[in-house]
């Protein structure tokens, strides 16, 4: 009866470490893109720009935002992940960056 339910909680067990390294994978994935976009943003990209080169290194599923503030961009991407078709409800990750503005921009 004890061997019958050793596979079911391997698998559970697995599943559950999976949806942890996707969901590490697209928090790095996130914060790169976050740092992309900023970038692009301090060196004088038009808006429109910045969120492809953002959206270009984001999970599928990410949102985008820009703001500029007094001699500082700011970026921030939302992405929800939904870690399996049984597993709860979506994870939302979030990735920031904020860039002081390059010289003369």
């Amino acid at each position: 009866m004890e061997t019958a339910m050793v596979l079911p909680s391997l698998l559970l067990v697995l599943s559950v470490l999976l949806g942890g390294v996707t969901v590490a994978a697209a928090q790095l994935a996130c914060a790169d893109a976050a740092r992309v976009g900023a970038r692009a943003l301090a060196r004088g990209e038009t808006d429109h720009r910045a969120r492809e080169l953002a959206l270009s290194a984001a999970p599928d599923t990410a949102d985008v935002r820009l703001v500029r503030e007094a001699g500082t961009v700011r970026v921030t991407v939302r992405a929800e992940l939904r870690i399996g078709p049984v597993i709860g409800p979506p994870v939302e990750v979030v990735g920031n960056a904020a860039v002081p503005l390059e010289p003369g921009v």
